[in-house]
């Protein structure tokens, strides 16, 4: 019984120093900001090449012309 105590000590020690992080700082806001900054800028890149425009006119296209 003493262990199963011991273990439930350790647990909460555990889950309040988890509790105690405050949250990202400005750096690593900063380095997320960039990070997302630089996908978009290379989905925009792939999403405006003329393959993808192709694609995506090409689905649009026999989408419309199902018939019902």
């Amino acid at each position: 019984m003493a262990r199963v105590g011991q273990l439930l000590r350790q647990l909460r020690v555990r889950v309040t120093r988890l509790g105690t992080e405050a949250g990202m700082s400005t750096a690593e806001y900063a380095v997320g900001t960039v990070a997302a900054v630089a996908f978009a800028a290379v989905l925009f890149k792939v999403v405006r090449s003329a393959a993808v425009q192709e694609a995506l006119s090409h689905i649009v296209t026999s989408a419309l012309n199902v018939s019902l």
